[in-house]
């Protein structure tokens, strides 16, 4: 503690007016006097040449939960002890510090460095589950880019390859389960942003409108993701029903029958797919909609609605 603070706290203690703010003015002189001590030891630590005493205070550290000042030590030794009997162990428990601070994004690049360097180490399986871990707590939004989603599944999906038998399989395969359901609900936003835009006239990536749009990434998401949720699915499927029967009505007249056939088609899948449906009438009326357009155009060269 600076001897400016101390003065200042000994003026304000002597001006206290009672002994209650007293005692809590000496409660202050004590945790600021402990939180001293602590800095003056990490800055003894951090400038000692002693590197295996640092990976021994450093590992003290971690036992008592002290993450942030064990992976500062950690940091220091790790690439001096290369090469020594400390060097594994210490790279691991740094790896470990930072993904106990919840700083996920180091972590994982700690475990990835410790099971590329030491491919039979003594905590290469944990450092495996625990670098797709680190990435799965990295997961965001299912609006914004995926990148960290699918870096975690094949972290997970290395693991399990490489561990097939490990206590925690359920678990990772849980997991994986859970992030590509956070890809399927990326497609779906999508294909529901390309829905809800409609006719909206715009530069769309697929060439077409935006109905077209919204069906192209519908079922690219049904056949990308074929063990996704059920429900899922099933609104993924009715929403690309709804697009092809909007695309058929704003079709020209050179496209719009075979649209309304496709959107008989899609009925008959859907239908198929999901016999208890709860948009089982919605489907139907676009069914009978588009059935009663193809009874009635289906036999011409040319029609007009």
């Amino acid at each position: 503690m600076s001897v400016l603070v101390t003065f200042n706290i000994i003026i304000v203690y002597l001006h206290a007016e009672s002994m209650e703010k007293r005692h809590v003015i000496i409660a202050l002189m004590a945790l600021l006097a402990m939180v001293g001590s602590s800095c003056s030891r990490m800055t003894a630590l951090e400038k000692t040449t002693d590197f295996e005493y640092k990976y021994e205070v450093a590992k003290q550290y971690f036992a008592e939960g002290k993450y942030s000042a064990a992976s500062l030590l950690f940091a220091d030794v790790v690439t001096i002890l290369k090469g020594t009997a400390y060097a594994e162990e210490s790279l691991y428990i740094l790896a470990m510090s930072n993904y106990c601070q919840k700083d996920y994004e180091t972590a994982a690049q700690y475990f990835r460095k410790y099971y590329q360097m030491y491919p039979r180490g003594l905590y290469v399986e944990y450092a495996r589950y625990y670098c797709g871990l680190s990435l799965y707590n990295l997961i965001p939004d299912a609006r914004l880019d995926q990148q960290s989603t699918y870096d975690a599944i094949k972290e997970f999906q290395e693991f399990l390859d490489n561990y097939p038998t490990t206590s925690i399989k359920s678990q990772t395969q849980n997991m994986i389960f859970q992030l590509q359901d956070r890809l399927v609900e990326k497609e779906y936003l999508a294909a529901k942003l390309y829905y809800d835009l409609g006719s909206y006239i715009m530069n769309c990536q697929f060439g077409g409108s935006n109905w077209e749009a919204c069906v192209v990434t519908a079922e690219n998401a049904l056949h990308d993701f074929p063990y996704a949720e059920a429900w899922r699915r099933e609104e993924l499927s009715i929403m690309i029903l709804r697009a092809k029967f909007h695309l058929a009505q704003q079709s020209v007249e050179s496209k719009r029958l075979q649209r309304y056939r496709d959107c008989i088609d899609e009925y008959y899948a859907f239908r198929n797919d999901y016999p208890e449906s709860k948009y089982l009438a919605e489907a139907q009326s676009i069914f009978t909609k588009s059935d009663r357009f193809v009874k009635k155009y289906g036999s011409k060269d040319e029609y007009a609605e």
